[in-house]
């Protein structure tokens, strides 16, 4: 890599309206040699992912009426304190409509469409799995925040993770949902589930026994597996061997959290390669540093739809 560049703390919102914006991005998806998209959580919020409102009361309305969360994400901390199998009731359904359901909204299916037909590679913070689920080839993705779908030990000494799919599956059952003809679990007809699983259920690291949790990096236990190390080496070899091609640097829904794993490096390798693009798409967060602004596009909407416009136009 080159040496490393540093910006101003100027920013920009990027050139010209934002009907000039996308018609940019449409240039630049059909003419790069490469791109590297970069994926945050406001990708999967586009596709219907949203932690609250309808999803939530329809499959945590008895959690919420209990212990008064309104969200699933609050909830995961409160079910921290209750016991293990009303713990786990509560993350197998969790897991279940953020992992193996597909997404509310096609927004996935259309940015496959526009890069099917070109060299990618996608880094993402996002765990719900949503890419290989419509898709975008496993050996081009890399997830570097864990996986809704595996657990891992908390026995720090085992450093393997394990899908769940099919315990995920038989916890589900357990609490008395039922699977629809299309393969979608569903509330009973009246509306009666259980908010624990059966003591047996609960889940085991089938290493050595111990307690599993969620394969997910929230400290230095996470457990990052061969796939993810197979993952990290294909993504920077696919950097190394486009960093002096046309590269459009595809950034969807990053926010402030983690901008050091994609928004930082991505500003970076688009200002020490003079054939790269930058482009930003994200609800009210659209920027880039004027350094770059004449080879960026920053377009502020709903990433659904601008990625419709855009395959509009690429129709």
């Amino acid at each position: 890599m080159n040496a490393v560049r540093y910006f101003s703390r100027s920013m920009s919102y990027g050139k010209g309206s934002k009907e000039e914006q996308i018609s940019r991005l449409k240039k630049e998806i059909n003419e790069a040699d490469a791109i590297i998209i970069g994926a945050g959580a406001g990708l999967s919020t586009s596709a219907g992912f949203t932690y609250s409102g309808e999803r939530f009361q329809k499959y945590f309305f008895d959690f919420e009426e209990q212990y008064g969360f309104h969200d699933m994400y609050s909830g995961g901390f409160y079910v921290m304190r209750l016991d293990p199998e009303t713990s786990w009731a509560y993350w197998a359904r969790n897991i279940y409509i953020n992992r193996y359901m597909g997404a509310p909204k096609p927004v996935y299916d259309m940015l496959l469409e526009l890069v099917k037909e070109k060299d990618y590679f996608v880094i993402t913070t996002n765990v719900d799995h949503q890419f290989q689920r419509s898709g975008f080839d496993k050996k081009r993705l890399f997830y570097t925040q864990g996986d809704y779908g595996l657990f891992q030990s908390i026995n720090p000494r085992v450093r393997n993770t394990y899908d769940n799919e099919d315990w995920v599956m038989k916890a589900m059952e357990a609490q008395g949902f039922i699977l629809d003809e299309t393969g979608v679990f569903q509330l009973p007809e009246d509306g009666k589930i259980s908010m624990r699983i059966p003591t047996k259920l609960i889940p085991k690291c089938p290493d050595d026994g111990s307690n599993v949790a969620m394969n997910l990096r929230a400290d230095d236990s996470f457990v990052e597996d061969d796939g993810w190390y197979r993952a990290s080496a294909a993504y920077s070899d696919f950097i190394r061997r486009h960093e002096n091609l046309h590269v459009l640097y595809l950034e969807l829904g990053v926010g402030a959290n983690t901008p050091v794993i994609i928004k930082y490096p991505f500003w970076q390798m688009t200002l020490v390669n003079e054939k790269a693009v930058y482009a930003c798409l994200n609800y009210g967060e659209a920027f880039c540093p004027e350094e770059i602004e004449d080879r960026s596009i920053c377009i502020d909407g709903d990433i659904g739809d601008v990625l419709s416009n855009v395959c509009k136009m690429s129709a």
